[in-house]
């Protein structure tokens, strides 16, 4: 079988979910009257129904073959375990033995339950057939048909970090492990031909054990040594895996696969004249020797090829970086509600997530804001207002986003970084009062300019207009202005609506209206705390971009359901811990 595990084949028959079962929902009537709150689990049935569909995910199972569990009923049971943290056996165990969980489900009581490996096997049937997104989108138009999110209103988003699933390497350990993970798939895949190729016992000596668990040498001549053994050691792996008299299929094994690009990307390999191959490590340089490839594309990890290395402020980390988006509104003290047994002010509507979107490291915000509103589109979602961070608008955004989506940012854009505008004293380029007409700049001092060049800088259509030396020159103002070497003024200017809409921005963002509404962005960030301490949406549980994403789209759909349970038993809205401490202030302060 070269090593190769069978899939177990199951189908599935959409079914409609059986209705709680008598005796379950009499017991838990029993256990939760009065002023007791029945388990969010019931809740959920009660209020929402069957609320994934055996249907939506049956594309991912086989019509014939042995009859599996349902995948909508895997599906609540994922989310309902994203918002207990519980582990595969954890969950497994609460569907036999959790009375609110098999009231949801409509399983009888003497239902015996599942064995823990369905769970990962129905993530990996979800991921391969690409419906990472389905439950999300399930349980939004459910509650957009109750009307429970709409689309125009407010909505918010912020990213953050997230660690992959993996221990952090340097490059000397990455080098080494990745010569060892595939010495360890071959050993696995095709024992007889380890054995007849390679020196089992001297390469076992050098890397029976990770890494990254004995003790590095500590000179830096030494640390070169180890590495150019690991780069020779690499490339001899290589040249017996690719050798005629090998089989093929061997080559198609995915370590294999991640010692190439590993060697590719930190080694350089050449003939000197005499004919002898040199192997040499890459260095920081990248004008030297072609220099380490960038960040997107460098592999951290060989048993995880999609995490990357990111960097954001003064954080480093090894990983995925999330964006979460969802509704929000200043709340406001109304009527009560009195529909679906709602004991909440009606018009405070739970601030609900609306996407999740899931990156490697070095995926920057701003290439993300348009994703996220095509995704929001997708839903029918799209807000009229949409508030953000610093790291998501530019000038061809903040344009692009209210003519393709009808979105307005609310968000602060960066200032003026020039010389003249940080020292507040001199001519900044808002200064310059632009004639598009007439294509010319005039400088606070009343002079004309004398260019005007289209040009494309970094890919994006700019506009270089520049000022003559003789009047720059002669001007008094000059020393305020400019201190060129060329003796004259130039300016960088947007096309005309992003040039305006920048300096609109500008000028909004330092008035204290615009600063108050602004201040409704920061509760995204509670957003993000709460997804940390429920669902440990900062460490991934799997490896790979794809069931990264899948893991954050279910911790969506459980906040999403945690935040509803909350509400339909009228607890306020945004509710937080308040120290004694801060108590005592508020009530000394009122």
């Amino acid at each position: 079988m070269s090593g190769r595990r069978m899939e177990i084949v199951v189908s599935v028959q959409p079914q409609p979910w059986p209705e709680p079962v008598p005796e379950i929902a009499a017991a838990i009537r029993a256990m939760y009257s009065g002023r007791r709150e029945v388990p969010l689990a019931v809740q959920v049935r009660d209020q929402l129904g069957e609320l994934f569909a055996d249907a939506e995910f049956a594309s991912a199972f086989g019509a014939r073959g042995k009859p599996g569990w349902s995948p909508g009923m895997l599906a609540m049971i994922t989310v309902l375990q994203k918002a207990e943290d519980l582990t595969d056996r954890q969950a497994a165990d609460a569907v036999r033995t959790n009375l609110a969980w098999k009231y949801a489900l409509g399983l009888e009581l003497t239902d015996p339950g599942f064995d823990h490996t369905v769970l990962s096997e129905f993530r990996a049937r979800v991921v391969q057939h690409r419906l990472e997104e389905k439950a999300l989108d399930l349980l939004l138009a459910v509650l957009r048909d109750k009307g429970l999110v709409t689309a125009g209103g407010k909505q918010r988003t912020d990213s953050t970090h997230v660690i992959a699933a993996v221990r952090d390497l340097n490059r000397l350990e990455l080098a080494g492990e990745a010569v060892r993970a595939c010495l360890e798939a071959l050993s696995a895949a095709a024992p007889h031909w380890v054995a007849e190729v390679l020196d089992v016992p001297g390469w076992s000596r050098r890397y029976q054990q990770r890494i990254d668990t004995w003790r590095l040498p500590a000179s830096q001549t030494k640390k070169d040594e180890l590495a150019l053994s690991y780069g020779k050691d690499g490339f001899t792996l290589l040249a017996a895996v690719y050798a005629p008299a090998s089989p093929t299929w061997l080559r198609e094994l995915p370590a294999v696969e991640i010692l190439r690009v590993v060697l590719v990307q930190n080694y350089t390999r050449t003939v000197a004249r005499n004919g002898r191959e040199v192997i040499k490590r890459r260095g920081n340089d990248i004008d030297k020797d072609g220099g380490l490839p960038p960040g997107c594309r460098r592999l951290t990890s060989p048993y995880d090829t999609d995490a990357r290395w990111g960097v954001k402020r003064d954080m480093f980390w090894n990983g995925f970086k999330v964006h979460i988006s969802e509704t929000c509104a200043a709340p406001a003290p109304t009527e009560p509600a009195e529909d679906a047994g709602c004991r909440c002010p009606a018009a405070q509507k739970p601030n609900l997530i609306t996407n999740v979107a899931t990156t490697d490291a070095t995926v920057s915000d701003s290439t993300m804001l348009e994703p996220i509103h095509q995704a929001l589109r997708k839903r029918d979602l799209l807000p009229d207002e949409h508030y953000l961070d610093s790291g998501y608008p530019s000038a061809e955004l903040i344009v692009g986003s209210l003519e393709n989506f009808g979105i307005a940012l609310i968000t602060p854009v960066l200032l003026d970084r020039s010389r003249q505008a940080k020292a507040h004293e001199g001519f900044a380029a808002s200064d310059f009062a632009v004639d598009w007409q007439a294509q010319r700049v005039t400088c606070p001092a009343g002079q004309l300019s004398s260019s005007w060049t289209p040009c494309v800088q970094d890919g994006v259509p700019k506009t270089v207009v520049t000022f003559s030396k003789t009047v720059c020159g002669s001007c008094p103002h000059r020393a305020q202005c400019t201190t060129a070497k060329s003796g004259r003024r130039q300016i960088s200017l947007h096309p005309r609506e992003m040039t305006e809409a920048l300096r609109r921005a500008r000028a909004e963002q330092e008035t204290q209206d615009w600063q108050k509404d602004y201040a409704l962005r920061a509760g995204v960030e509670g957003t993000i705390r709460q997804a940390t301490a429920v669902t440990g949406l900062r460490r991934a549980r799997y490896r790979g971009l794809a069931k990264t994403h899948l893991d954050h789209v279910y911790s969506a759909a459980a906040l999403n359901l945690i935040r509803l349970d909350a509400w339909w038993n009228g607890h306020p809205l945004d509710r937080t811990r308040t120290s004694h401490l801060s108590r005592l202030e508020l009530s000394l302060a009122a």
